[in-house]
């Protein structure tokens, strides 16, 4: 009886010496993994900072986003090419009917509506002849979905016009204040080059290829757009310490408007 009562202390020994073994196995191994974790969210984190790339104007999302989305960044993007064709062709020859030709709008609308007219109406009464039904004509009408994706992202984009005109207003940023001046006078020059139309043709050419050649090319255009950001700002400071800083600016508190 001794005798098993020894053998089953060594026993009973061994077994919580496994148990204490295992337990601190598990908890060594759990610690690591969260060591682990916790190095390789810091390594995440630091190659995100690293690997952040330079965009214009400081967007993240991507250029399809920026230009609002849906079927007018699709078609500002060539999505499908024969809407895309269909639209800058359209323009063109508006463009070409009032530039070139020298139409109005007024006997361009006139010409097209009896132009239409008279083909239908005798398309109409020839069938009569021929002993045939009349041509069933389609029903023109502009997609509602279309029409309000332009309006959107028309309305996006002049309320971001206002909100910055009404920054610049408030003498807020003096660097946003210059290169406003700086575009509407480039603006007001082109205006005294080319008429109205003109200059919105060459916009509406711009929207259907800039977009496109950007989304093609991004990387090197955003490598080449952060090396003249940073020249421009070089250029800035120079012209502040030389121009800007002697400028005299009293407070406009202490002085009282009669």
């Amino acid at each position: 009886m001794a005798d098993h009562a020894g053998d089953a202390e060594p026993k009973v020994e061994s077994v919580m010496e496994k148990i204490t073994e295992k337990l601190h196995g598990d908890d060594s191994s759990t610690s690591d993994s969260d060591d682990d974790k916790k190095s390789s969210n810091k390594v995440s984190t630091m190659e995100a900072i690293e690997n952040k790339v330079y965009r214009i104007l400081g967007r993240e999302k991507p250029i399809h986003k920026v230009l609002g989305g849906g079927k007018p960044a699709d078609i500002f993007l060539w999505r499908n090419k024969k809407i895309s064709a269909g639209v800058l062709g359209f323009a063109t020859a508006i463009w070409v009917f009032f530039e070139l030709l020298e139409y109005h709008l007024l006997t361009l609308v006139c010409h097209v509506l009896i132009l239409a007219l008279a083909v239908l109406f005798l398309w109409s009464n020839a069938s009569a002849f021929i002993n045939k039904s009349p041509p069933k004509f389609p029903e023109a009408a502009l997609p509602e979905d279309l029409v309000l994706g332009v309006a959107g992202a028309l309305r996006i984009e002049v309320n971001r016009a206002l909100a910055i005109l009404r920054d610049i207003a408030a003498g807020k940023d003096l660097k946003k204040f210059l290169a406003v001046i700086a575009g509407l006078w480039f603006f007001s020059i082109l205006g005294s080059c080319w008429n109205f139309l003109t200059l919105f043709y060459i916009s509406f050419v711009l929207l259907h290829t800039v977009p496109l050649l950007y989304e093609k090319y991004e990387d090197k255009i955003d490598a080449f757009a952060e090396k003249a950001e940073a020249e421009i700002k070089k250029q800035y400071v120079v012209f502040n310490v030389k121009v800007l800083s002697k400028i005299p600016r009293g407070p406009l508190k202490d002085k009282k408007f009669l």
